[in-house]
């Protein structure tokens, strides 16, 4: 499968666009059989997703994963709230970052690995508007560059 060397489903491009990602974890997820079959076709949203911790468990809320077309009565609902599977000392720490620093847990990406759904959870520090207009601004200058740098070697 093509699928199975961690190349991701789908990823979150408005965390990064709205968060600086400190650290990112790998986590797995605890899906039903219908999910996983769209999650492979690709039918993931993870614009508004972020997770949090209750009970030393992590969850992940806002993840959108569309009905199977052919699940029948076996589909789940689209929003529930995903547990989120992961070392105790893992989450221990990440609760101990998150309540003490401010910092919020976002999805990044969904991928498989070795036949088993994975999600990159990214422990993120949200932009200012500031922040995002320099980001902007740097990425234009960079593309500029090297429109430049290609027309010189025509």
């Amino acid at each position: 499968m093509s699928n199975d060397k961690n190349t991701p489903v789908i990823q979150n491009r408005k965390a990064y666009h709205d968060y600086f990602v400190l650290e990112e974890y790998e986590a797995g997820i605890e899906l039903f059989g219908t999910e996983v079959k769209s999650i492979r076709q690709g039918k993931v949203n993870l614009k508004d997703a972020w997770c949090n911790i209750v009970n030393g468990e992590i969850f992940a809320n806002g993840m959108h994963i569309s009905p199977y077309e052919q699940g029948n009565i076996f589909n789940r609902d689209p929003l529930r709230v995903k547990k989120l599977l992961m070392h105790k000392r893992e989450i221990n720490r990440l609760y101990g970052t998150v309540k003490q620093d401010g910092l919020s847990l976002i999805p990044l990406s969904v991928y498989f690995s070795k036949g088993k759904a994975k999600v990159k959870v990214g422990l993120c520090k949200g932009k200012k508007l500031y922040d995002k207009r320099d980001v902007a601004a740097k990425k234009e200058a960079t593309r500029n560059i090297e429109r430049s740098m290609k027309e010189r070697m025509r």
